[in-house]
């Protein structure tokens, strides 16, 4: 007995060595790079004055490989183990284009095929093994996504597409990415499903009616499926012009909305507008998030303008009561802005929506008293203060509130963990006869013409002299929502710009973020994102930061965290870099494992 009892136990003792150590809160800290991937691709723009390429991929994993794109139309099949590359593939993007968001964030693997969308408005299968097109996809593995528009683009640039196509059983879905502010009848934002072998199309969803004086509201962001519910989530941007909707009046539905589809056949289930006759850019940015209710199945839906919405995903019913309330008028002739916003009682909005004097902030007193006077000539009424000629404090700014990183939902604590920033913008409308002059005068302003409208566009961050918010930190963060209650669990600060500013501050000042968070199911979140350039961990009970490790410059993008067919955890994260003086670009996978 005493022999087969210690042999038992012996046999436990090898099988538990034998489990793959994951990777948790109590050993996060011996985290290390195992190995980086540099695709070398140019980070110059394509014409002097246009945008520089952003890498912000998301890899996929499958069967021991990574795949992952690039903006410059390179798909790459890499070593999960090692970062060995496989193969490597360009598809070839137009050179002679101004693109609007130049970027890719991903590829999708299903089965045997790899579909990627370009900047120029491709979706192209190529086959897993070998990288090769696939020869009965569309054309010689192409499907060209200018073909069969309502309304077309007018140059190169202006339609294209920046996220993974979604796939739902034999359909490939894909938005596209509508370049902002050019004009009032910018090209039609349709979602497309496709033949996932033959490229055919099988149905087209349309955001705005086809009589509409708009373009745009275009799904940019990722795509969400619910496979077992035969659904898909459409996170819908803006109608175009963003700023000026004078020539667009009612509330364009759905635009700017959660628009919930019958996969299958292209059939609007159900679907809710975040913003009305929207005025600010607030595009539902952020990916719809799927998590289990309490009572059912349930989605997440975050906007830059900071509010959460959570709904029960078949019937679009709300979980926590959504009311209208009161929102400022426009002083804009010919503008009529919604009377009324929706607002969730729970949770509540996640960024401040009104600033007063008593948030005005500077590293300097001097710096503080410019930042006061600029303040003190803006109009600013609170959330959804429409743009003017004079100019307008805008709360959260246009990237966000929540934006095109997501959310991450954690099983165990039942939390929905979100990065915010808090970064209020300036909006002048101009009157388009000062149009020319006004671009001569601010070239480091973004300025855009809005052509067919009355009013062209300003629009900056609200900054000091020196280039700092003039709002108090924390700049960005990271919060903590429980699902059942919609009560804040925590908030944390996200970054800290105190080394690249030089700032004298004993406290973290958090920084402005791009990119998503992922969780473990050993209860840590990681993220990147913003623009200092460092990775971290939080334990995802309390929000404490746990570890975090320099980059060789920021990582615009959200993690992926994977198994390799070894048993070996790692987590990759594509460090991109921030289209920012205070953040260079870059070009770099980097992964990381448990040091053995």
């Amino acid at each position: 007995m005493r022999i087969v009892a210690l042999g038992a136990a012996l046999s436990l003792a090898l099988a538990a060595q034998a489990q793959p150590e994951r990777i948790n809160p109590d050993n996060v800290g011996r985290l290390g790079v195992v190995w980086t991937y540099d695709t070398h691709e140019s980070t110059e723009p394509l014409r002097p004055g246009t945008d520089r390429p952003a890498f912000e991929a998301t890899p996929a994993y499958s069967n021991g490989r990574l795949y992952l794109s690039t903006p410059g139309g390179l798909v790459i099949a890499l070593d999960a183990e090692t970062g060995t590359e496989i193969w490597r593939v360009d598809v070839k993007i137009r050179r002679d284009a101004n693109y609007s968001d130049f970027a890719s964030r991903g590829v999708t693997v299903a089965d045997d095929l790899i579909y990627a969308a370009t900047v120029d408005a491709r979706l192209v299968c190529l086959n897993r093994r070998d990288g090769s097109f696939c020869a009965a996809f569309g054309t010689g593995g192409q499907v060209d996504l200018t073909r069969g528009l309502r309304r077309k683009p007018d140059y190169t640039g202006e339609y294209g597409v920046t996220s993974p196509p979604a796939v739902y059983r034999d359909l490939v879905i894909v938005g596209s990415n509508v370049a902002d502010n050019s004009r009032v009848r910018m090209a039609s934002g349709e979602v497309r499903a496709f033949d996932r072998r033959s490229g055919a199309l099988r149905w087209t969803f349309h955001p705005l009616p086809e009589a509409a004086n708009a373009g745009a509201a275009n799904t940019w962001s990722r795509i969400t499926v619910d496979e077992a519910n035969g659904l898909v989530f459409l996170p819908t941007g803006s109608p175009s012009p963003d700023y000026f909707g004078g020539l667009r009046p009612g509330d364009n539905r759905q635009a700017n909305s959660i628009v919930a589809l019958r996969a299958a056949t292209g059939e609007v289930a159900w679907s809710f507008q975040t913003v009305h006759h929207d005025l600010w850019d607030y595009d539902v940015a952020s990916p719809p998030l799927l998590f289990p209710g309490m009572d059912g199945a349930a989605v997440a839906v975050g906007s830059k303008t900071g509010h959460l919405f959570l709904f029960d995903r078949l019937t679009g019913r709300p979980l926590f009561p959504v009311r209208e309330r009161p929102v400022p008028a426009s002083d804009i002739k010919g503008e009529s802005a919604s009377a009324t916003q929706p607002f969730s009682d729970h949770p509540a909005t996640l960024v401040p929506q009104r600033i007063t004097e008593a948030d005005i902030w500077a590293a300097t007193p001097q710096e503080r008293d410019a930042c006061l006077a600029t303040f003190r000539a803006l109009r600013h009424e609170g959330a959804f203060t429409p743009p003017s000629i004079r100019g307008s404090l805008v709360s959260p700014g246009n990237i966000g509130g929540l934006h095109w990183g997501g959310m991450a939902w954690d099983a165990t604590t039942r939390r929905i963990i979100a990065p915010v920033n808090r970064l209020p913008a300036i909006v002048r409308l101009l009157p388009v006869t000062d149009f020319d002059r006004e671009r001569r005068a601010k070239p480091d302003e973004e300025i855009t013409e809005q052509r067919g409208s009355p009013f062209s566009m300003s629009r900056r961050f609200f900054l000091s002299p020196s280039g700092i918010p003039c709002v108090a930190p924390p700049w960005g963060e990271l919060v903590a929502i429980d699902a059942d209650t919609g009560q804040t669990a925590w908030r944390t600060t996200l970054g800290d710009l105190r080394e690249i500013l030089k700032l004298t501050s004993t406290t973290p000042t958090g920084a402005p973020n791009l990119g998503g968070p992922i969780t473990t199911a050993t209860g840590l979140v990681f993220i990147g994102a913003t623009i200092d350039p460092h990775f971290r961990a939080f334990e995802t009970q309390t929000g404490r930061q746990l570890w975090e490790a320099r980059l060789p410059t920021s990582a615009r993008a959200t993690p992926l965290q994977f198994t390799t067919e070894g048993g070996r955890e790692m987590i990759a994260i594509a460090v991109g870099g921030h289209d920012t003086p205070l953040s260079k670009p870059g070009t770099t996978l980097v992964v990381f494992g448990l040091r053995r």
